[in-house]
C-alpha cells in the first residue's frame, strides 16, 4: 500500500512539471511577439525581466542578428557594446548603473527600450546553454548558482536599444516665486540627456504664475510686536547678459526657410535682441525677431553671416557668427569630385631612392548641406546632412614583395551627419607638486557635471553648440583656490587633453577684527610687493549682516605675473564684455583670491570695503596707470567684470628717507569667494599663425591636429619702461587642419615692444618648434626674410643647448600696412582673423614638430583621426565603431644594442568576409629604456578584435608582430599565452622571427602586457593607452619607458654584418628563403627552448603572483 501511494505520488508530481513546463513555454510566447527572443538574450518594453533558458539549443546561426530586434516602429539605434564585469564567484553582472559609471552617462539613454547580450565568443545564451537575466532598466545578470551543475557563468557584452529622438527626464521642483510681492512667476526645469542641445523637443524651462500679497505704493512694516518690526528687503546686483545659445550655421536651397537662434542671461533677464545681417541691423518690424529670426523665401542675396545682440540694464554682449549659404537652383551643396588628399605609402612601395611616395585617396570636404525638409520651427536641423563619402573604390598597390590593398574616395554625397561628440579629457594637479586634485568637484557654469578622480582625472562631453567651454574645479579639503578654466576644444568633434594647474592657498595669517590689518601682494622675496590690501577695523561681518568681533583666518593667495611660470596656474583667459558686446582682452598686472573665516571654524566672513593699494612705480607702461582697473572674475562665464578704477594717493614713507610713495587706490567689498584682478584693457591686437607635424621634416601633408598651442605674453623687453620678465596674458587654442590662429599684444612702431613665448601640448607630450641655432632659418621656420629677422625667432634652447627644446619665443611686431613682405604672416593684424584662418600651407607660420618620430600609420579605409566625421562604413576600417574608438597596444620588449623598428600587420583572422585581408599596418620604434643601456621597448598598435560595422559578428583580427633586424622571439608573456590558448583558434607559432595572435576579444591589462582604452576620440584613446604602455600599468601614465614593466612578448635582436641586408628586408623581398634561413639558425635555439620548457612555466607563476 505505502508504494502505491508512492507510486501516485509520483505520477502527481510528473505532471505538475510538465504542465509547469507547458505553461512556462505558453507565457514566453505572449510576452514575445517571436518565440525566439527569449533565446537570444534580449528583451522588450512590454516584458519588463526575463529570465532566458537555453538548453534546447541555437536556433540562429553564429553572426544572425536578433530578428526580433531588428524591425521596430520606433525610430531607434542599438548603442556599442559594454563588459564592465568579469565573471566572479557569483557569476557575471553588467548592471546598468555600473555602465553608465564607468563609461558616462550620456552613453545609454534615460530609458532604453531593449537589451541584448551575448558572449565575449559572440554566443548568443542559447549557444552555451545557461540562464540569464534581463532587463533594459536595470541590466543583464548571471548567476552561477542558477547555472546546470558543473557550468558557470560566460563572460558577456551587452547593448542597449534607445530610441533616436531623446526624451525629456523628470520635471524638477518648482522654484521660488520671482516677486516678493504682488504677481511674479515660479520656473522648473527639467534636463535632456543627449549631448545635442536641440534633440529633445520642447522647452526645458516651464512658468507658472504665482501670486503674492499686493504690493503698495508705500509700504509700511507690519509689526509683529507692539515694540518691533521686521522688514525682508531681497536686492540682486545687476550682472551683464552672457550668451547660453549662439546661432549656428546652415545651408539651405533658394526658396526654403531658415531659422537661426539666440539666447541671453543675466539680471534682468535680457528682452531686447537685435540681429545683424553683415554687420547691417535688420529692421525689427520687418522681421518681427527676438531670440528667434525666421526667414522665409530664401534668395540668394540673404546669404551672409548672422549674428544677434542682447540687452539688459547692466549692458549688451553679442554672439559669434553664423554662416548662411543659400544654393541657387540645381546648384549640388556637395560636390562629387572628391578633392586631394595624400596619405603615405610604406617605404618599401616606391621605387629606391625616389623619397617618400604618397597616394591620393581623396578626401569629402567637411560640408553642411541642407536639410530634405527645408527649415525646421526648432533652432536645430532635425535631419542634419552633410558632405561625406558615398562611394569607395579598390586599389591595388605593388610593393617590395607583397601587394598593399587600399580604398579611395570615389564619389561624395549627402548624407546624415553623424552627431560631432567633442570631449576634454585631462588631469588636474597642483601647480607647485604636480600632486593630483582627487574627487574635486567638476561645474559647468553653475551646473555640477561630476568629480575627477583619484588620480585628477577628468572627461567632459562638450555640446555641439558650445563656443567657450568654461569649467570651475573645486577642491573638497579647502586647500585649493577654486580653478575657473576656459578650455580650448576642437569644434570637429575629436577630442583634445588637457592638464590643469590648481593653485593652492598660503597658509592662513591671523587678523584682529578689531584693528586695521594690512596683507601685502607680492610673491618675489627680491622684488619690492606690487601692492597691499588694507581692511580697516571692525569691518568683519557674518553672512546674515551681523557684525563679527573675534579673530579672522585670512587666506590670500596672489598671482604675481612678474613669476612667469605663474602664468601656467592663472584663471580663465583674461577676457571681458566691452561695451558694444565684444568680447576684449585685458593685460593684468596681478590676480588674488581671498578667503575670510572665523578663526577656529569654517564659517565663511565677508568685509567690505577693503582698499586695494597698488603701487604706481610697478606700473611701468604708458598710459597703464591711467587705464587700471580692479576686476573680479564671474565663475559662471569665466569673464571679467569691473569692480572699481583707482585715484592717486600720495603717502609719506619713513621719515628717515623723507621720501613719498605714490599709491592707486580702488575699493572693493568682498562678499564671496571670487577671484580678483588689477587690469588693463589693451586694444594693440595681432594674430599668430603656427602649425603643428609629425615630426621635424615639416611636411605639408603630415599635419598633427589636436595640438593646444598657448602663447603667453612677455612684457616688453630690456631697454623699455616695463617691467622685465613678467607675463600679461596668454591664450590658447587647437589646431585643426588649417593650424591655429593665437590673439597677442602687439606693437606696429617698436617691434620688441611685446614679446611671447609659444608652446604645444598633445596629450602629456610636449612636441618641439623648428631649431634656431645658429641662426634661424627660414626655410625650417617657416617665415620669410626679412620679417623673420624682424620677430627675433629664438628657440628656448637658443643661448643655452641644455635647456628644454619645448617653445620659442618672439618679437610681436605688427605688420605694416602696404609691405608685401609682411603681409603674408605669420603674424595678421586682429581685423584679418579670416585671412589667418585661411591661409594656405605656402604661407609663413611658425611651425612645431612631434618628438615621437619612427612611427607610420596605414589605413586600408582612410581615416582622418583629427575629424571624426570623416569615418567611413566599411568592413575593412579599423574603428569600425564611430561613436566609440577602441585603442589597443601590445608592449614589445627587445635586447639589442640600439632602437629597432616594429611592424605590425593586421588582417582578418575569423570573420568570413575578411579572413586574410589587410586592415592596416604599424610601425613604431622602440624606446631606450634610462635604466638600462641594452633594453628597449616599443608600444605597438593593433587592431583590436570585436564587431566590425556592420555590427553582425565579431572577427579576432589576426596580429602579426615582426621587428626589423636579426631578431628572434625569446619570450611571450605567461598570462597571454595562456589566454591564447584557452581561447582558440590560435595562431601560428613556428616562426621565431615574429609573433602572431588572434587578438583577444577580452580587453587585458598590463598583466598580460596588452593596453586597451576605449573613448569616444580615437586620438585621445590611443595617447591615453600609449602612456599606460610606457609606463607598464593599467591606470598610470609615463612618457619615459619603462621596458621592463607590462611586456607581452620579448625579442633579443643583434646587429647584421655589413653589406648584408637585414631579415625585416629580406622577409619583405624573399619571404620564403628568409624563413628557411632562420630555421636553419635557429635549429638549436629551438631545441634549447624546448628543453627550457620547464622553467618557462615557473616563470609564468610568478608573473600571475
Amino acid at each position: 500500500m505505502a508504494s502505491l501511494q508512492i507510486l501516485l505520488c509520483l505520477c502527481v508530481a510528473a505532471a505538475h512539471l510538465a504542465g509547469t513546463r507547458a505553461s512556462g513555454v505558453e507565457s514566453s510566447q505572449k510576452s514575445f511577439p517571436l518565440p525566439l527572443t527569449p533565446l537570444t538574450g534580449t528583451t522588450t518594453p512590454e516584458e519588463p525581466m526575463v529570465t532566458a533558458w537555453g538548453l534546447e539549443g541555437s536556433l540562429l546561426h553564429p553572426g544572425q542578428p536578433s530578428p526580433a530586434l531588428e524591425d521596430w516602429e520606433e525610430a531607434s539605434e542599438w548603442t556599442s557594446w559594454f563588459n564592465v564585469d568579469h565573471p566572479g564567484g557569483d557569476g557575471d553582472f553588467e548592471s546598468l548603473a555600473a555602465i553608465r559609471f564607468y563609461y558616462g552617462p550620456a552613453r545609454v539613454c534615460p530609458r532604453p527600450l531593449a537589451l541584448e547580450a551575448r558572449t565575449t565568443d559572440w554566443a548568443l545564451p542559447s549557444d552555451v546553454g545557461e540562464r540569464v537575466h534581463l532587463n533594459p532598466t536595470r541590466g543583464f545578470w548571471c548567476l552561477n548558482r542558477e547555472q546546470p551543475r558543473g557550468r558557470r557563468c560566460s563572460n558577456y557584452l551587452v547593448r542597449f536599444r534607445c530610441p533616436l529622438e531623446a526624451t525629456w527626464g523628470a520635471w524638477g521642483p518648482w522654484g521660488p516665486c520671482s516677486g516678493s510681492c504682488g504677481p511674479g512667476r515660479r520656473l522648473r526645469r527639467r534636463r535632456c540627456p543627449s549631448p545635442a542641445a536641440d534633440a529633445c523637443p520642447g522647452r526645458p524651462l516651464e512658468a507658472q504664475k504665482c501670486v503674492r500679497p499686493t504690493c503698495p505704493g508705500m509700504a509700511q512694516a507690519q509689526a509683529n510686536s507692539s515694540i518691533s518690526a521686521v522688514v525682508t528687503l531681497v536686492l540682486n546686483k545687476l550682472e551683464k547678459p552672457y550668451l547660453v545659445k549662439h546661432p549656428e550655421s546652415r545651408v539651405r536651397e533658394a526658396g526654403q526657410n531658415v531659422t537661426f537662434c539666440c539666447k541671453a542671461l543675466g539680471t534682468p533677464m535680457p528682452k531686447k535682441y537685435s540681429w545683424f545681417h553683415n554687420g547691417t541691423l535688420l529692421d525689427r518690424r520687418t522681421h518681427r525677431y527676438g531670440t528667434h529670426l525666421e526667414l522665409h523665401g530664401l534668395h540668394p542675396d540673404q546669404a551672409g553671416t548672422y549674428h544677434c545682440k542682447a540687452w539688459n540694464d547692466a549692458g549688451a554682449v553679442r554672439s559669434g557668427t553664423a554662416q548662411l549659404t543659400v544654393l541657387a537652383p540645381g546648384q549640388p551643396a556637395c560636390d562629387p569630385q572628391p578633392r586631394e588628399h595624400l596619405i603615405k605609402l610604406p617605404d618599401d612601395c616606391g621605387q629606391p631612392g625616389s623619397g617618400l611616395i604618397y597616394l591620393d585617396v581623396g578626401l569629402c570636404p567637411d560640408t553642411l548641406c541642407p536639410s530634405p525638409a527645408g527649415s525646421s520651427p526648432r533652432c536645430g536641423d532635425a535631419g542634419s546632412r552633410c558632405c561625406s563619402v558615398h562611394r569607395l573604390e579598390s586599389r591595388k598597390i605593388h610593393c617590395s614583395g607583397y601587394i598593399l590593398p587600399v580604398k579611395i574616395v570615389a564619389e561624395c554625397g549627402c548624407r546624415k551627419c553623424l552627431p560631432p561628440r567633442g570631449l576634454i579629457r585631462g588631469r588636474v594637479v597642483a601647480a607647485e607638486s604636480r600632486e593630483p586634485l582627487r574627487f574635486a568637484r567638476i561645474l559647468l557654469g553653475r551646473e555640477p557635471i561630476g568629480f575627477t578622480s583619484y588620480q585628477g582625472d577628468f572627461t567632459i562631453e562638450v555640446a555641439p553648440s558650445t563656443q567657450r567651454l568654461v569649467i570651475t574645479f573645486v577642491d573638497p579639503s579647502g586647500q585649493f583656490v577654486d580653478t575657473v578654466r576656459v578650455l580650448p576644444f576642437d569644434p570637429q568633434g575629436a577630442g583634445v587633453y588637457h592638464e590643469v594647474k590648481a593653485m593652492r592657498k598660503k597658509a592662513p595669517v591671523i587678523l584682529d577684527a578689531s584693528q586695521s590689518n594690512t596683507i601685502s601682494l607680492g610673491e618675489l622675496e627680491d622684488e619690492a610687493p606690487l601692492g597691499e590690501l588694507v581692511i580697516p577695523p571692525k569691518a568683519f561681518r557674518r553672512a546674515d549682516g551681523e557684525p563679527y568681533a573675534g579673530a579672522v583666518e585670512a587666506r590670500v593667495t596672489f598671482v604675481d605675473p612678474r613669476n612667469v611660470t605663474s602664468a601656467a596656474a592663472a584663471p580663465s583667459d583674461l577676457r571681458f564684455v566691452d561695451s558694444d558686446g565684444e568680447l576684449a582682452p585685458l593685460r593684468t598686472y596681478g590676480m588674488f583670491s581671498v578667503d575670510l573665516r572665523a578663526a577656529g571654524s569654517a564659517e565663511q566672513l565677508q568685509t567690505g570695503p577693503v582698499a586695494v593699494r597698488v603701487a604706481a612705480s610697478q606700473i611701468r607702461m604708458a598710459g597703464h596707470v591711467e587705464a587700471l582697473k580692479l576686476w573680479s572674475l564671474n565663475p559662471d562665464t569665466g569673464l571679467w567684470e569691473e569692480e572699481s578704477g583707482f585715484q592717486r594717493e600720495k603717502s609719506a614713507a619713513s621719515r628717515v628717507r623723507r621720501e613719498e610713495r605714490v599709491f592707486l587706490v580702488g575699493n572693493v567689498e568682498i562678499r564671496e569667494r571670487r577671484l580678483f584682478n588689477l587690469d588693463v584693457p589693451e586694444r594693440r591686437r595681432c594674430l599668430v599663425k603656427v602649425r603643428a607635424y609629425a615630426n621635424d621634416k615639416f611636411n605639408p601633408n603630415e599635419q598633427v591636429e589636436g595640438v593646444v598651442v598657448t602663447l603667453v605674453n612677455l612684457e616688453p623687453a630690456p631697454g623699455f619702461s616695463a617691467n622685465p620678465r613678467a607675463w600679461g596674458r596668454f591664450d590658447s587654442a587647437v589646431t585643426g587642419p588649417n593650424g591655429a590662429c593665437l590673439p597677442a599684444f602687439c606693437d606696429a612702431d617698436r617691434p620688441d615692444a611685446y614679446t611671447a613665448l609659444v608652446t604645444a601640448t598633445l596629450g602629456g607630450e610636449e612636441l618641439e618648434p623648428a631649431p634656431s641655432r645658429p641662426r634661424p632659418r627660414p626655410a625650417t621656420v617657416g617665415v620669410a626674410q626679412p620679417y623673420l629677422d624682424k620677430l627675433g625667432y629664438r628657440r628656448t634652447d637658443h643661448d643655452d643647448p641644455s635647456l628644454k627644446r619645448n617653445g620659442f619665443r618672439i618679437n610681436l611686431a605688427k605688420p605694416r600696412s602696404g609691405d608685401p613682405a609682411e603681409a603674408n604672416g605669420p603674424v595678421y593684424p586682429w581685423r584679418n582673423l579670416r585671412e589667418c584662418q585661411e591661409a594656405p600651407v605656402t604661407a609663413s607660420h611658425f611651425r612645431f614638430a612631434r618628438v615621437e618620430v619612427d612611427k607610420y600609420e596605414y589605413n586600408v579605409v582612410p581615416f582622418r583621426e583629427g575629424v571624426p566625421a570623416s569615418w567611413t562604413g566599411d568592413l575593412l576600417a579599423w574603428w569600425p565603431n564611430p561613436q566609440e574608438f577602441r585603442a589597443c597596444f601590445l608592449k614589445v620588449k627587445i635586447q639589442g644594442p640600439q632602437e629597432y623598428m616594429v611592424r605590425s600587420h593586421n588582417s582578418g583572422g575569423s570573420h568570413p568576409r575578411t579572413r586574410g585581408q589587410l586592415y592596416g599596418l604599424r610601425d613604431d620604434r622602440s624606446v631606450r629604456d634610462p635604466q638600462r643601456p641594452s633594453t628597449s621597448a616599443a608600444c605597438v598598435e593593433f587592431k583590436c578584435s570585436g564587431m566590425l560595422f556592420d555590427q553582425r559578428q565579431v572577427d579576432r583580427t589576426l596580429v602579426t608582430i615582426m621587428p626589423q633586424g636579426s631578431c628572434r622571439r625569446v619570450a611571450v608573456n605567461g598570462l597571454l599565452q595562456d589566454y591564447l590558448t584557452r581561447h582558440p583558434p590560435a595562431a601560428p607559432a613556428d616562426d621565431l622571427a615574429v609573433f602572431s595572435m588572434l587578438a583577444p576579444l577580452d580587453p587585458l591589462g598590463h598583466n598580460y602586457g596588452v593596453y586597451t582604452v576605449t573613448d569616444q576620440s580615437p586620438r585621445l584613446a590611443k595617447e591615453i593607452a600609449i602612456g599606460r604602455c610606457f609606463d607598464g600599468s593599467s591606470d598610470g601614465f609615463s612618457r619615459e619607458m619603462k621596458a621592463d614593466a607590462g611586456t607581452a612578448v620579448t625579442f633579443q635582436c643583434r646587429e647584421t654584418p655589413e653589406g648584408r641586408p637585414s631579415l625585416f628586408q629580406r622577409l619583405l623581398e624573399s619571404p620564403s628563403a628568409a624563413l628557411g634561413d632562420i630555421r636553419r639558425e635557429m635549429g638549436e635555439v629551438g631545441r634549447a627552448q624546448a628543453r627550457a620548457s620547464g622553467p618557462l612555466r615557473t616563470r609564468r607563476g610568478r608573473v600571475q603572483q
